[in-house]
């Protein structure tokens, strides 16, 4: 498959399970970072986080086995100074429950322009200029295979009807990324409520290029969520949940990564063989 091909496909699936619907939207956050469009791409190396010293590493397999491209799942380069502006798909999910359009719009809003500024004293451009020096073929998934594991979990959830946060583990620990990550100690977890709580209306959230507005949380318990399920959460997310009285279960943030790439890599294989070289995290389980 060629590069160029690799790329929108994994686009095009990223679209397919968006939040939104299917239409043709932009995921600032995933790129081709440095290669050519007619690259033919085989085998690829896939990990989380890469940084130079997975490029090193990339480099080094390449010249002993064979190796055409490495897929970071975290932005990087321009895809990391700009990957905030994908947090604009975090409003539709805000009225999904119903939240007002506008205040959902707002509330996004002023998140991205915070998370804008934080990146700002990134240094993006670093692993980029490695990829380049290495003349390594070099891109970045973020989005698209979020929008897998968001879609996944949202439909596991509607389809098994939990009624306690417990049967909700249970759901999880089914999969068999978070089953690796509990060999791990870090499988998912409750950390607001037991066992017991009943679930009520849940929120799924595992996409939108990072955690959302803090401000939402008390608007998102008035419109009934009961039961927060994310990748991750800061402590001030964390107080704000548990002021509001919500249910938190925290599914892990590198195994819902695994997930999500798990799935956009089974329908990219679904289009052209793909050997995959498991790196930084990322462990390969197919789905299909």
């Amino acid at each position: 498959m060629k590069l160029s091909k690799l790329y929108k496909e994994a686009l095009r699936l990223g679209r397919m399970h968006d939040p939104r619907g299917n239409r043709r939207w932009d995921y600032s956050d995933s790129a081709i970072l440095f290669g050519k469009p007619d690259t033919e791409v085989r085998k690829a190396m896939v990990g989380i986080d890469i940084d130079i010293g997975e490029l090193l590493l990339a480099d080094k397999l390449r010249r002993e086995q064979g190796l055409d491209l490495v897929i970071s799942h975290h932005p990087a380069g321009w895809a990391l100074a700009h990957f905030y502006e994908v947090m604009k798909l975090q409003a539709e999910m805000l009225t999904s429950v119903g939240i007002d359009a506008l205040v959902a719009k707002q509330l996004i809003e002023e998140r991205m322009s915070e998370v804008g500024r934080r990146v700002s004293a990134v240094n993006h451009m670093k692993t980029v200029d490695a990829a380049r020096l290495l003349k390594l073929p070099f891109i970045c998934l973020h989005t698209p295979a979020d929008n897998h594991v968001y879609y996944f979990i949202s439909k596991l959830i509607v389809a098994n009807k939990p009624s306690r946060l417990g049967d909700v583990i249970g759901i999880l620990n089914t999969l068999p990324e978070y089953r690796e990550a509990k060999k791990n100690y870090s499988g998912p977890r409750i950390i607001l409520g037991n066992s017991r709580s009943p679930v009520g209306k849940v929120l799924v959230e595992m996409t939108g290029g990072t955690e959302g507005s803090k401000r939402a949380i008390k608007k998102l318990a008035a419109k009934g969520v009961r039961t927060l399920v994310s990748m991750h959460l800061s402590e001030e997310y964390f107080k704000k949940a548990k002021e509001a009285d919500l249910n938190v279960i925290i599914a892990g943030h590198i195994s819902s990564d695994n997930l999500g790439l798990n799935l956009l890599l089974d329908g990219l294989e679904k289009r052209g063989e793909l050997e995959i070289i498991n790196s930084s995290g990322f462990r390969r389980f197919n789905h299909n």
